[in-house]
């Protein structure tokens, strides 16, 4: 174990204060009074950020404060700095939930169709059924919780609780990442640091309402586990205690196997990575996570895997291609622009941070070092696929519970061992590896407090700036639900992208074509004449049913700040359908429009 026994009491000699609660009810009281004076009904491209009221920001202020010298004084019980992390959660994670009427992201929406669909078909299907939607029944295991959950719970959607998903996916990370950080030290300051420095920098938005919250959840929980119990130490305490901790972490193997494609492979490079270190020279983790992973790609994803494999081979090494991101995702805008470089300055800080801590900190350079390798583990998967442009915000995820750690020890004085001090006491001489105790309020309390506290402000944008795109106000929701009530079976829908809600509702009767996922050149044709060209896209579908074209709020926030169509694109695209005799106005509102295609032949309906 470790300890940072340089750092100083608060007050040598004196007692320390007695209400470090009254910065987190400040804190709270002002979040409190910013989430009731804020409206969200106009957000413009830097999403929450502009639309927030000061007192939230002056609320996060002190409370990163008061965090700072709470955890600082050795003598504070731990619970203080716990309740101000979960007074973190509440205002990083609860305020979105709390602010807009309806569930954030397309993608959460989407995961409670496939939840809907899952109920109603009454099983699992294949691609012959749900086309490109079986990718989800191939990996059921979220979707299955999440239905039997919804029918436990008697509520009709899962749209009732997924608005909380983020606050509670949070929590179901607390647990294991102070079992990891309480392996490798026992100093309550460095652990809490460590802890808030993950959630602060944890902005890539894994913890939606997702197959992959639970599963990186999982991926953790495991992590915690092996790092704690199959150490060299922790085998030597007897086999049968390891015969049980191998059953447990075989059962969070198996549920993070059945439900995320890209988890499980996380899992075994940071498993391999331990092994690598004569700690935990154990192959039982490991094997196990190969040889379950392996034989449910062989089974129930083989269908996928096939289909898939060839472009997976070729991404492999293909490092270049792996990062960059492609049309469609590129921010455009003096707000996405800036959210896109508030979430780099953070994550870059923390990487920075981290190197720092691993340079300064001799002791625990050594002490920690599984978890710098577990930290480090997945870089080596920027070389194995895009996972859709989306890698390098998962290998940043991954790497996170190790980086925050030694970003956290960088903030906080030099560690020394327990072996140090006691040489230092008998001798009566500062040890060369000691560090000069800090003095109260010098450089070593203000800098390492603006650090954090720079961090935690630059998260809000980081998160939150691009909820212009992710949030669909209540008009929008109610045109999408009438499209899908009154959608006979067969039925086509075409949209410029699938950024609204319930864009995949009923996607085992109704098919979608979003034609800005088409290829650049249809989409130019559509933009140079947009009425003939969707009404000839459009004219397959026989009756009885109907092919509709919709236009919302959320596919022209995402088109614009994503470097798609702008506006006045956008604009012409629905005039020119409004005006062409082939299209009737079926439904319009604030947040979008709907126009249905003529069919010829018999009255028009």
């Amino acid at each position: 174990m470790t300890d940072l026994s340089d750092l100083p009491p608060a007050r040598s000699g004196r007692r320390a204060p007695a209400w470090p609660g009254v910065p987190l009810l400040v804190a709270l009281a002002l979040w409190t009074y910013a989430v009731r004076h804020t409206d969200v009904s106009r957000l413009d491209d830097y999403g929450l950020v502009s639309a927030l009221h000061p007192a939230f920001w002056a609320g996060l202020a002190v409370l990163t404060t008061g965090f700072w010298f709470t955890v600082r004084d050795a003598r504070r019980p731990g619970a203080w700095s716990a309740a101000y992390v979960l007074g973190l959660l509440v205002m990083e994670r609860a305020t979105q939930a709390l602010l807009y009427p309806t569930p954030l992201y397309a993608w959460a929406w989407k995961h409670e169709a496939v939840i809907d669909h899952l109920l109603t078909a009454g099983g699992l299907q294949t691609a012959d059924q749900v086309g490109d939607m079986a990718v989800y029944d191939q990996w059921p295991g979220f979707f299955a919780a999440q239905a039997a959950l919804q029918r436990l719970l008697g509520v009709d959607s899962a749209a009732m609780f997924m608005a909380w998903w983020p606050l509670v996916s949070s929590l179901m990370l607390l647990l294991p990442l102070l079992l990891i950080y309480r392996t490798f030290t026992e100093d309550r300051r460095l652990i809490w640091t460590a802890v808030w420095l993950f959630y602060v920098a944890n902005w890539v938005g894994q913890d939606y309402f997702s197959p992959q919250s639970v599963a990186y959840a999982l991926h953790v929980g495991v992590l915690a586990v092996v790092l704690r119990r199959f150490g060299r130490s922790a085998v030597r305490r007897g086999r049968p205690r390891q015969a049980v901790w191998t059953v447990v972490i075989t059962v969070m193997i198996v549920a993070i196997v059945i439900s995320h494609q890209l988890t499980p492979g996380m899992l075994a490079v940071c498993l391999l990575a331990l092994c690598l270190s004569r700690r935990y020279r154990d192959w039982v983790p490991l094997a196990t996570t190969v040889v379950i992973f392996l034989a449910w790609c062989l089974t129930a994803a083989l269908p996928f895997l096939s289909a898939a494999m060839p472009d997976m081979i070729r991404s492999i090494g293909d490092v270049g291609a792996n990062v960059e991101t492609g049309y469609g995702a590129t921010p455009t805008g003096a707000g996405a622009i800036a959210t896109s470089w508030a979430a780099r300055l953070l994550s870059g800080s923390v990487l920075l941070l981290a190197a720092v801590g691993v340079l300064r900190q001799r002791v625990l350079r050594h002490r920690a070092r599984p978890l710098l390798l577990v930290a480090a583990a997945p870089l080596p998967m920027f070389a194995a696929s895009s996972y859709g442009s989306e890698m390098i915000f998962r290998v940043l995820l991954f790497m996170l519970p190790g980086a925050a750690f030694f970003a956290a020890a960088a903030l906080l004085p030099r560690v020394r061992t327990l072996a140090a001090d006691a040489a230092e006491r008998e001798t009566g001489t500062p040890q060369a590896t000691g560090a000069a105790r800090p003095r109260r309020w010098g450089i070593g309390t203000w800098v390492p407090l603006a650090a954090l506290l720079g961090g935690t402000l630059a998260f809000v944008p980081a998160y939150s700036g691009k909820d212009r795109i992710n949030y669909f106000p209540p008009q929008e929701v109610a045109l999408v639900r009438q499209l899908f009530d009154q959608a006979p079976e067969g039925s086509l829908v075409v949209a410029a992208n699938r950024n609204y809600p319930d864009a995949y509702a009923s996607y085992g009767s109704i098919g979608h074509y979003w034609f800005l996922d088409d290829a650049r050149s249809h989409v130019d044709k559509i933009v140079r004449d947009p009425a003939a060209t969707l009404a000839d896209d459009m004219a397959g579908v026989e009756r009885p049913a109907r092919a509709y074209f919709l236009l919302t709020q959320g596919q022209l926030a995402n088109s614009e700040m994503n470097g798609q169509l702008d506006k006045a694109q956008l604009d012409r695209i629905r005039t020119s359908v409004a005006a062409s005799p082939r299209f009737r106005l079926v439904a319009e509102n604030g947040a979008g429009w709907l126009y249905v295609l003529k069919q010829s032949g018999g009255a028009e309906r």
